[in-house]
């Protein structure tokens, strides 16, 4: 069986009763994405549906974080999974390929400025006392992420200061261009660049440009926010990533439940660039949190409070 939903989803449809199955989860997942209720014969009708797939490479299938058709892949596997969204912490399974590991996060920033280039090492040593600095003069070392971290910064500062609201949809765009095609070498060590004093925690906290990113002119409400991640294929999935794994156990001695801190940063960093981007809360801190509050929740208090703890009262994270 594929491992790819693409991939399986061409093998499906050219099976007759897969298909046929296919198409019933189709219209099951669409009426879930436009929040229309289901009867109950329609309910045990999708339940049947995807029930009947079986061992069908479908309902095993995954995607990969860094592919060309990867819309498409979520579509794919948020139709088969369609009956996994009722309610918010049911979205645990992840449509992603297994987190990234752990040795592969344990690169340092001198054997890296030397791998892009030897003779400019001679620059990165008047910013060791502003290690996020460093990390942007090694990123412009390389053309691919000089020119796409160049992309998000200019579309994201459009409208900023004057009284034109910047394009935030295009603003989240471009920094998960910058995040899903620039080397994590270069993209980790720019969002979690170690920080001794506020000038350096600013340009951190700078770093995804949150007057347009990040923050509304006023704060909305988390249960909002949540309810624009879910209308979206992307920001759904990367939340389900981050549930996988920055899921918080209170026993755990590193208070992680996969026991696997870089995965759960690399989950972190898929956030960026969704309706639910999180980022750092002040200069002085690592704190970081999501651009909403829970008052005015009504009955839902807790649900609210639970989504914004993910961020800001997280262990694993």
């Amino acid at each position: 069986p594929s491992s790819d939903c693409v991939v399986a989803e061409q093998l499906c449809l050219s099976d007759s009763n897969c298909n046929a199955t296919y198409r019933t989860l189709e219209t099951c997942a669409l009426a879930k994405t436009h929040l229309l209720s289901l009867d109950h014969d329609s309910r045990v009708r999708c339940l049947n549906a995807e029930l009947d797939l079986g061992n069908s490479s479908l309902l095993h299938c995954k995607c990969h974080r860094r592919m060309k058709r990867q819309e498409h892949c979520l579509r794919i596997f948020w139709t088969v999974h369609s009956s996994m969204t009722d309610g918010y912490f049911n979205l645990e399974t992840s449509p992603y390929e297994n987190p990234v590991n752990k040795e592969h996060w344990k690169t340092d920033y001198n054997k890296l400025a030397a791998l892009v280039s030897g003779k400019n090492c001679s620059q990165l040593a008047g910013d060791a006392t502003n290690p996020c600095l460093r990390a942007t003069h090694v990123c412009n070392l390389s053309k691919k992420c000089f020119r796409l971290r160049t992309d998000y910064a200019s579309i994201c500062t459009k409208g900023a200061g004057s009284e034109d609201v910047c394009d935030r949809r295009k603003c989240h765009r471009g920094l998960r261009n910058f995040f899903e095609k620039v080397p994590e070498d270069f993209t980790k060590r720019i969002l979690f660049c170690p920080c001794q004093d506020e000038f350096c925690g600013e340009r951190r906290r700078k770093t995804i440009v949150p007057d347009c990113s990040f923050q509304y002119n006023t704060k909305p409400n988390c249960l909002w926010l949540l309810d624009s991640c879910l209308e979206d294929h992307i920001c759904k999935s990367r939340l389900a990533d981050f549930q996988q794994n920055c899921q918080p156990v209170d026993i755990s001695p590193d208070g992680c439940s996969l026991h696997n801190h870089a995965a759960c940063l690399q989950a972190y960093m898929g956030m960026i660039g969704t309706p639910m981007t999180p980022n750092y809360v002040s200069n002085s801190s690592v704190e970081v949190s999501l651009w909403c509050t829970c008052e005015n929740s009504g009955n839902q208090k807790e649900k609210c409070d639970q989504i914004l703890g993910m961020f800001e009262s997280n262990k694993c994270l």
